[in-house]
């Protein structure tokens, strides 16, 4: 009987990559590297939105709170603290009118009351700050800035908490004062031991035109801007090195 004895081959079409397709799967590999650069160099666009949402919910916090206890609540944000200027246009708070015993307002209705922080609030992302520039008492009409006010006004203000502040003050049924008000955010960077005030935030390349917002309605609710169209001419032409 006779044996014969076959060799196995290699299956057909198992040969090795081709220079061609090495090439072509170099060149997807870098593409794919590209966009994810690209993507962590924006970040700032997520830290804006990350902002503007914690912000929005604190508006709500502080409508809710008007109307809930029937007093006057505000959101306070930072201008220039004292003693912590790391926060500087970053620290955003929520605050009720000051009551008696009895849970009733110790100030008159026309008068402007001492304000009692309600919470930590919150402080916005890294390199994310509140826009004292675009930010308008009335965005759909006349414009102008935002009332201010300082810690006198806030009892038993912490160290961290001491300066003054901008105000978006509702009233006891939770209207908004400055109805139209708006609240805009941006993406730059400032020198954090120095006040707001003296060195204001600037553009940076990476985060030109990056800013995300809304308007505060009389009801007390807010509308998120859509596009950079609806927050101003100013914003639409602001440039690396601008301050905001």
């Amino acid at each position: 009987m006779q044996f014969t004895h076959s060799k196995s081959s290699p299956a057909r079409g198992m040969s090795a990559f081709t220079l061609v397709e090495m090439l072509v799967v170099i060149a997807i590999m870098s593409i794919l590297m590209t966009i994810g650069a690209i993507g962590i160099s924006g970040m700032g666009g997520k830290g804006v939105t990350s902002g503007v949402a914690s912000s929005e919910s604190l508006f709500d916090e502080a409508r809710t709170t008007a109307v809930g206890r029937n007093i006057r609540a505000c959101v306070l944000v930072a201008k220039s603290l004292t003693n912590n200027h790391a926060d500087d246009l970053r620290r955003v708070l929520v605050a009720f009118e000051e009551v008696d015993t009895n849970g009733l307002p110790k100030s008159a209705a026309d008068v402007e009351p001492t304000w009692v922080l309600s919470s930590r609030g919150t402080v916005l992302p890294e390199q994310v700050y509140y826009s004292q520039e675009f930010s308008k008492k009335d965005q759909t009409g006349g414009g102008g800035k935002l009332d201010e006010i300082t810690d006198g006004k806030i009892k038993d203000a912490k160290d961290a908490y001491k300066g003054s502040y901008f105000i978006y003050q509702f009233n006891d049924q939770g209207i908004c004062k400055t109805p139209g008000a708006s609240f805009i955010v941006g993406s730059g960077t400032r020198n954090p031991g120095k006040s707001a005030i003296e060195h204001p935030p600037r553009i940076t390349a990476e985060g030109k035109r990056d800013f995300g917002g809304f308007v505060v309605w009389r009801s007390g609710r807010t509308s998120l801007f859509r596009s950079t169209d609806q927050m101003g001419s100013a914003v639409k032409s602001i440039h690396t090195g601008s301050k905001f």
